[in-house]
């Protein structure tokens, strides 16, 4: 009952795409725009699934995207936006120009991960990875505790099922 494919699938290049195919796609969206994508590869004279068109076109021909190393300030707007947002990774695109939800998904995965990592930070809860350095006391604040401290030494009760 659903949607019909979008391609036929024996008529249709699959993997890396061309110098010549690249240039057939930029040439047809400068002429007649983005429009609609699941008839754009007949119209262009390409042998692609309009999705495959789509994506190639978002993530790596538009002439708005940036290339190359992301800047240290990129990488702490993500981080910064990561804390915030978690891993709503197109609002996060949104707010870095250039660049995609993909690139920066994969940077994530690949460079800030290891980079926070590094600093003693938990990636997914943007907090200290040592408890002990969570826990120590800050200078000047002094802490209290409710409950004086009990000469008991029996074990907590089990609070799981046997």
């Amino acid at each position: 009952m659903g949607r019909s494919p979008c391609c036929e699938k024996e008529h249709t290049n699959k993997g890396a795409w061309t110098k010549e195919e690249d240039q057939r796609l930029i040439n047809y969206i400068k002429l007649h725009g983005e429009g609609c994508w699941r008839s754009l590869p007949k119209a262009a004279g390409l042998l692609r699934c309009g999705k495959s068109c789509r994506l190639r076109w978002i993530n790596y021909l538009r002439p708005d995207l940036k290339r190359g190393n992301f800047t240290d300030e990129e990488d702490e707007l993500i981080i910064n936006l990561h804390s915030v947002l978690g891993n709503k990774w197109s609002l996060i695109a949104a707010r870095l120009p250039g660049r995609t939800d993909n690139e920066i998904k994969n940077y994530w995965n690949t460079h800030i991960k290891r980079k926070l990592y590094s600093r003693g930070i938990d990636p997914q809860t943007h907090r200290s990875l040592n408890p002990a350095a969570a826990a120590a006391p800050i200078a000047g604040v002094s802490i209290t505790t409710t409950n004086p401290p009990s000469n008991d030494t029996t074990p907590p009760p089990c609070y799981y099922k046997e």
